[in-house]
C-alpha cells in the first residue's frame, strides 16, 4: 500500500489540502471524522479520542483496509501510525500566525478577534490531544518528511506538490499491503491492545464514498436509482485570491452529473448559515460562467424524500 499523512497546525487548512491531494492521486481521502466514524463502528463506545490505545485502534483499521486501497490519511498525528514503513510519505502544513487567523476568518466569517481566540483554542484542544495520545503535545520536525508553507502556497498547489512528491518516491510500486503481511501487524497490535482489554472485531466497513451528511447519500441513492452517472466532490474551484494570486477560499460542489455536465450543491443547513454557501455559489457562477450548477435547498430535498420514499430526516446542518 502506499499512505501519505497529511496533518499540520489549525487553521491551515490540511483538510481541503488532504482532500485535493486524494482526488488527484486516486487515492482513499480518510479525514478525521471519517477514522472516529471507523473507530466508533469497530470498537463501539470505549473508544476514548484521549487514549494511549488511540494510535493502535486506528492503525489497526487503516492496515486492514490498506490491503484493497491506497490511503491519504488527513489526521494529526498519522504520522506515527506507520513508523518505518517504505510506502509512506509523511506531510505537515504549516504557516504563520496572520495567515491562520486569515483563513479562520474567511472559512467561519468571523472578525480578526473571534478569529484568533478560535485558533488559540484549537491549538489547546490539539496539544492536548497530541499529549495523551502520543505523550507528546506538539509534533517533532523529524517526523515528517516534506513540510509544506500555506503562506506562500494554496492548497491546490500543495496537492500538485504531493502527488510529485509520490510519483518521485515510487510509492505505488508498492502495491496494496498483502494479506499476510497485514496479519502480521495486525498480530503485533492485537497484543498491545489486550493490555487495555481491547479487541478489534473487524466490523468498519470503509466505503468507496464517505458522504459528508446522510442527506449526500439519499440524493446519490436516487440518482443510483435511475441510473445517472455520477461524481462525489470531485473538484475544487477557487474563488477568492490575495494580492499576490494566492487561494484564500475554495469551493467544492457536492456532485457532478457527468452526462449532463452539471455540477450540484445540496444545502440542508439552517437558514441562518445559508448566506454563506449562497455566497460562493454567486462567487462560483461570476467567476466561472460556463461551469453549470444547480443548487437544491431542504425543501427541494424534502420534497424529493417524500416523492421517492428516500428516508431522511431533515438536518441541523450540512
Amino acid at each position: 500500500m502506499a499512505v501519505v499523512t497529511v496533518s499540520g497546525e489549525p487553521g491551515c487548512r490540511t483538510r481541503e489540502v488532504a482532500q485535493l491531494a486524494a482526488q488527484r492521486l486516486g487515492f482513499t481521502h480518510i479525514s478525521a471524522e471519517r477514522l472516529d466514524s471507523l473507530l466508533g463502528e469497530e470498537f463501539g463506545p470505549i473508544v476514548e479520542t484521549n487514549s494511549r490505545a488511540w494510535p493502535d485502534m486506528a492503525a489497526s483499521i487503516l492496515l486492514r483496509h490498506a490491503t484493497a486501497a491506497h490511503l491519504v490519511v488527513g489526521v494529526d498525528g498519522a504520522e506515527l501510525f506507520f513508523r518505518n514503513f517504505p510506502p509512506l510519505l509523511r506531510v505537515r502544513v504549516v504557516a504563520p500566525e496572520s495567515r491562520r487567523i486569515g483563513n479562520i476568518m474567511l472559512d467561519d466569517r468571523l472578525d480578526r478577534a473571534a478569529a484568533r481566540h478560535s485558533l488559540r483554542q484549537r491549538e489547546v484542544s490539539l496539544r492536548k490531544t497530541r499529549k495523551a495520545r502520543f505523550s507528546r503535545a506538539t509534533a517533532a520536525p523529524g517526523s515528517f518528511d516534506i513540510a509544506l508553507n500555506a503562506e506562500s502556497l494554496d492548497t491546490a498547489h500543495m496537492a500538485t506538490l504531493i502527488e510529485a512528491a509520490v510519483e518521485s518516491r515510487d510509492l505505488l510500486a508498492h502495491g496494496f499491503l498483502s494479506p499476510a503481511a497485514e496479519a502480521q501487524l495486525q498480530f503485533q497490535i492485537r497484543l498491545r491492545l489486550a493490555k487495555h482489554g481491547i479487541q478489534p472485531q473487524g466490523r468498519a466497513s470503509l466505503h468507496s464514498v464517505q458522504f459528508g451528511h446522510p442527506s449526500e447519500e439519499s440524493f446519490a441513492s436516487l440518482l443510483d436509482f435511475y441510473r445517472i452517472a455520477w461524481e462525489y466532490e470531485p473538484k475544487s474551484f477557487p474563488i477568492a485570491w490575495d494580492e499576490q494570486g494566492r487561494v484564500l477560499e475554495s469551493f467544492t460542489p457536492d456532485f457532478f452529473l457527468v452526462e449532463s455536465n452539471l455540477y450540484v450543491e445540496l444545502t440542508t443547513m439552517k437558514q441562518s448559515l445559508v448566506t454563506r454557501k449562497n455566497r460562493k455559489i454567486r462567487l462560483l457562477r461570476e467567476i466561472y460562467p460556463h461551469v453549470n450548477i444547480q443548487v437544491f435547498y431542504q425543501k427541494d430535498l424534502q420534497d424529493l424524500v417524500l416523492k421517492y420514499g428516500l428516508v431522511q430526516e431533515p438536518a441541523a446542518q450540512g
